[in-house]
């Protein structure tokens, strides 16, 4: 175990930035019982990602070897907050036992995020919501010109022109859906937005909503609302709306649906008495969504996400390559070429698999192998774009369920390649 450390020690210092690198390195070091190394490692991950989950349980594991049992539970309880939204996925309901329960003890332990430039937002001495700088714009997106151009036509130029809205007694807020396959940016086109407006950034997940006491949702999801009216002009964002505000219809408890009752409520507030901020959305099953929450006045504006066109993927290719040894003669526009269909986060797959297989032969020589386009090749070849089976899914709500043209976007998508 020693000789592979000293490898991997060796790999990283040329590749200091290699998240893949040195989380297998701290897994090695876990391994040895190395554990002060480990949680080291650990650590320099979780400074970049404050919430990679591979890396909070590795840290937590480490820091009980050592005897700090305080930062053992930090770590643990950061990471359960982050798995409750895989348990609403399964339309578990606020009120039964499985759903997650943030609490505010567990804001100590996320100090990265701090470090980060994050300022924690809190309400009533509860910690309620993060917010942030949003940093980039639509400019730093790749690719992606047409999605570009319906979100300046549709939301940016109306807001560009808050004296014509006045004029037209318009309010300078507004609601705006975000839809397609997971992992192909929507989170990213919402921060991007955030910094055309000059405006902070509120990501709000589902564990910063749901309860598993009758009532709590509803009072966090009035908390969040407020907080974010008095940090105008904000862009507030809500991830997996589908979870949050799905349609009453198929709610089989009150709980649930007085939560979805609440979102209605804060959003019709929103539009009568605030300017300056505005609600996004994001959802994978923007068919699961509450008709009412469509409807004007809220998310009025629905635009699809599809996976990243060509250039886009050259882009993605080259930031996941960033710090690699990688060889001249791998291509990030040949390799475009070859991922038609790829989400971004499919694209980072690729770059790790790929990755993966030049540090197995590092290894094994004791000396750094530079990425060569025979790894990509073998990746690609086993890879199945995840974005076809949601594709497949959603063929049929294209077709049967696209009241008032509310899909008309994923039609034209599917046409223009043969897929209806």
């Amino acid at each position: 175990m020693d000789s592979v450390i000293n490898a991997l020690e060796t790999a990283l210092a040329a590749n200091p930035d290699d998240e893949a690198l040195r989380l297998n390195l701290a897994q090695a070091c876990q391994k040895a019982e190395r554990f002060d190394e480990g949680l080291n490692h650990f650590r320099r991950i979780l400074d970049t990602d404050p919430i990679h989950g591979e890396a909070l349980s590795g840290a937590a594991a480490c820091a009980d070897k050592l005897g700090n049992e305080k930062l053992a539970a930090g770590y643990r309880s950061l990471l359960t907050a982050l798995q409750g939204p895989a348990v609403t996925d399964q339309t578990s309901l606020p009120n039964e036992p499985t759903a997650p329960t943030p609490a505010a003890e567990e804001v100590p332990a996320r100090p990265e995020k701090e470090k980060a430039g994050l300022r924690l937002v809190t309400s009533d001495g509860s910690s309620v919501i993060e917010s942030e700088e949003a940093g980039i714009t639509l400019q730093d997106i790749g690719g992606m010109e047409d999605v570009k151009r319906r979100i300046e036509l549709q939301f940016l130029a109306p807001l560009r022109n808050p004296e014509l809205m006045k004029a037209y007694g318009k309010s300078l807020g507004g609601g705006l859906l975000l839809y397609g396959p997971p992992g192909c940016g929507k989170t990213y086109i919402a921060r991007a937005l955030a910094g055309e407006l000059g405006a902070r950034f509120f990501s709000v997940g589902l564990s910063d909503v749901l309860d598993m006491y009758v009532g709590e949702s509803e009072r966090k999801l009035h908390d969040i609302m407020d907080t974010a009216r008095r940090h105008t002009p904000a862009v507030l964002f809500f991830d997996e709306i589908d979870a949050l505000g799905q349609k009453r219809a198929h709610l089989r408890h009150s709980g649930t649906r007085n939560t979805v009752n609440q979102l209605l409520t804060e959003m019709d507030s929103v539009k009568d008495n605030n300017d300056g901020l505005f609600i996004l959305g994001a959802t994978n099953h923007p068919w699961d969504v509450d008709t009412a929450l469509r409807r004007p006045g809220r998310f009025d504006r629905m635009i699809a996400v599809f996976p990243p066109d060509a250039p886009a993927r050259e882009a993605i290719l080259k930031l996941h390559l960033r710090g690699k040894p990688v060889s001249e003669s791998v291509s990030p526009a040949d390799l475009a070429r070859q991922t038609e269909h790829f989400s971004g986060a499919d694209l980072r797959y690729l770059v790790e698999q790929a990755t993966e297989k030049a540090l197995e032969e590092s290894l094994q020589s004791g000396a750094v192998r530079p990425l060569q386009p025979a790894d990509f090749s073998a990746s690609i070849q086993d890879i199945r774009p995840s974005t076809r089976a949601w594709f497949e899914n959603a063929k049929n709500y294209a077709l049967f369920a696209n009241e008032g043209g509310a899909f008309d976007d994923l039609v034209d998508y599917l046409r223009a390649r043969n897929w209806l």
